[in-house]
């Protein structure tokens, strides 16, 4: 009867090591890739003759529900609700002008005549 008890004991203490221990914990999912990038960054807008850029800007990620706000520096507009893809542990806007990895923020977004830019790392 004791070995029987013993036997068992193991067998549910190696289950929730098992358990515990899952790989489908997908980095994506826990925000690695939400805050703050520092590099250069940019923006112009053409109907408006406006132009910024600067290398040593920074560029904040926030997560908002299913998609992502970009905050930058010096003056330069939010970019907001942008969509952006899984593929393996890089995130990509659904447009391809969002590139994220593990320390490094690529923007070359265009839309309604404006221009976004970033080059910045963690």
């Amino acid at each position: 009867m004791k070995k029987t008890i013993n036997g068992l004991t193991v067998f549910l203490i190696s289950t929730v090591l098992i358990m515990s221990c899952s790989k489908d914990n997908d980095p994506v999912d826990d925000n690695l890739f939400v805050g703050t990038y520092k590099g250069s960054v940019s923006y112009s807008e053409t109907s408006g003759n406006t132009e910024i850029s600067t290398d040593d800007g920074r560029v904040t990620l926030v997560k908002v529900g299913d998609s992502y706000n970009f905050d930058f520096s010096d003056g330069i507009p939010s970019l907001k609700g942008i969509k952006i893809d899984k593929n393996e542990n890089i995130l990509i806007s659904s447009d391809g002008g969002v590139r994220i990895d593990e320390g490094n923020l690529t923007i070359a977004y265009t839309k309604d005549g404006e221009v976004w830019g970033a080059n910045c790392t963690r």
